[in-house]
C-alpha cells in the first residue's frame, strides 16, 4: 500500500516510517520542518518539505494514496499563552486542510496521531463515593503543596483509576485542546466524506531520536539532560503523579495496526484507542528509572513545583486497542525507561 506520513521527520513520524516500509508499504513523507522541533535541519533525504495547512496545494502528492498518517502537529503542553495561534494553525487548521485536500484526492482512510492529554484529568474514585470527576486544581492548594484532587463529598484524597476511551473529554492545555479539535474535525469528516478513521491517543511517548531540551520535550527528556549535567533531575509536585510512558517502537506497531485495521474496514468508522505501555509509573520513579541507565546515577530533587494546566494523574486503559487492533506494548517501562539514558537523541 501507498501510506502517505505527515510529520514524517519528527520523534515519532521517523519511526512510524521505517515500521511501515519494514512491513512492505511505500512511504510518502511530508514534514514542514519547523524549527521548534528540528532547529535549521535540512528534511531527511525523500522528504517533501510541505506545510499540511496547504495541503490542497500539494499537486499529485496524495494521488494513489491509500491511507495517510497524521503524526504532524506542534507538541508540548503549551508553554504561554501566545503559544495558543501556533496549536490552532497547525494543529485544528492544518488538519482540516489535510481532511478536505484528502478527500478531493479520493483518500478515504486515516490514522490520527491524538494524545491522552484530551482527558485532561484521569478518572478518580472516592472509596466511599465513587468515581468522581475533579474539578482543575485550585493554586491555593497546589500553593500550599496539596496535590491531589479531593472527593467534593468528604474531601478525602481521591484514589485515581485506569481511563478507557469513553471517558469525557476534558483539555486542561492548548495543546490538549488543540488534540480534541483534530478528534472531532475527523470525526466530522469520517461522517461526511464516507472514510473511516482511527485516532491513537498516545500516552507518554519516549525513545531514541526524542527531542534534546526544549520546552516542548518530554519530561524524561528533561531528566535525563539533567543527568548529563551531573545535576538531580528536577521534580515537580511530589513526585506522586501516576502516567503511562510507552516506547517509540511500540508507538509506531501501533500505527501499523491501527494502518491495517482502517484498510480492512476492520474497526467501527471512527474509534479512538488509547496506546499505553499498561505499566504505570510515578513521575519520581521514571526519574530514577533513567537515573538508573547511568554509570553515576543522581537522586532526583522532589522540589514541590507545578505548572498551571497539568493534571495530577492519568492512566488509561490499552485493552481495546489489543482487543480490536491486535496491538500490546512490548517495551516495558522498567527496561525502556533506563535504556533511554544512553539512547542517541535528536538535538
Amino acid at each position: 500500500m501507498r501510506i502517505l506520513v505527515t510529520g514524517s521527520a519528527g520523534f515519532i513520524g521517523t519511526v512510524v516510517g521505517e515500521v511501515l516500509e519494514a512491513a512492505g508499504h511505500e512511504v510518502v513523507r511530508v514534514d514542514l520542518m519547523l524549527p521548534m522541533a528540528h532547529g535549521a535541519g535540512e528534511p531527511p533525504p525523500g522528504t517533501h518539505r510541505l506545510d499540511v495547512r496547504e495541503a490542497d496545494s500539494w499537486g499529485e502528492l496524495l494521488h494513489g494514496v491509500d491511507a495517510v498518517c497524521h503524526q504532524a502537529a506542534v507538541v508540548g503542553a503549551g508553554v504561554r499563552v501566545g503559544d495558543l495561534p501556533d496549536y490552532a494553525a497547525h494543529n485544528d487548521l492544518g488538519t482540516a486542510a489535510l481532511l478536505a485536500a484528502m478527500y478531493d484526492a479520493g483518500v478515504r482512510r486515516l490514522v490520527l496521531a491524538s494524545s491522552m492529554v484530551v482527558y485532561g484529568e484521569g478518572r478518580y474514585r472516592c472509596p466511599e463515593h465513587g468515581d468522581q470527576a475533579p474539578l482543575p486544581r485550585a493554586v491555593e492548594a497546589l500553593e500550599a503543596g496539596d496535590f491531589d484532587n479531593h472527593c467534593p463529598a468528604c474531601g478525602r484524597p481521591l484514589d485515581w483509576a485506569l481511563v478507557d476511551e469513553t471517558a469525557r473529554l476534558d483539555p486542561r492545555s492548548s495543546y490538549a485542546a488543540s488534540k480534541v479539535a483534530q478528534e472531532h474535525y475527523t470525526a466530522a469528516w469520517v461522517r461526511q466524506a464516507e472514510a473511516r478513521a482511527v485516532a491513537l491517543r498516545y500516552h507518554n511517548v519516549y525513545g531514541p531520536g526524542m527531542p534534546r531540551d526544549t520546552p516542548y520535550s518530554g519530561v524524561a527528556a528533561m531528566f535525563r539532560s539533567s543527568l548529563e549535567r551531573g545535576e538531580p533531575p528536577q521534580v515537580f509536585e511530589d513526585g506522586g503523579q501516576m502516567r503511562d510512558f510507552v516506547h517509540v517502537a511500540d508507538v509506531a506497531r501501533a500505527n501499523l495496526a491501527a494502518l491495517r485495521a482502517v484498510l480492512d474496514d476492520a474497526t467501527p468508522p471512527y474509534a479512538a484507542y488509547n496506546v499505553a505501555s499498561g505499566h504505570p509509573v510515578t513521575i519520581l520513579d521514571v526519574a530514577r528509572l533513567v537515573g538508573a541507565g547511568t554509570e553515576h546515577p543522581v537522586e532526583p530533587e522532589v522540589t514541590g513545583g507545578y505548572r498551571l494546566g497539568d493534571v495530577r494523574h492519568v492512566v488509561a486503559s490499552p485493552e481495546r486497542a489489543t482487543a480490536d487492533l491486535g496491538f500490546t506494548a512490548k517495551v516495558h517501562p522498567d527496561q525502556g525507561l533506563p535504556a533511554f539514558a544512553t539512547a542517541p537523541l535528536r538535538a
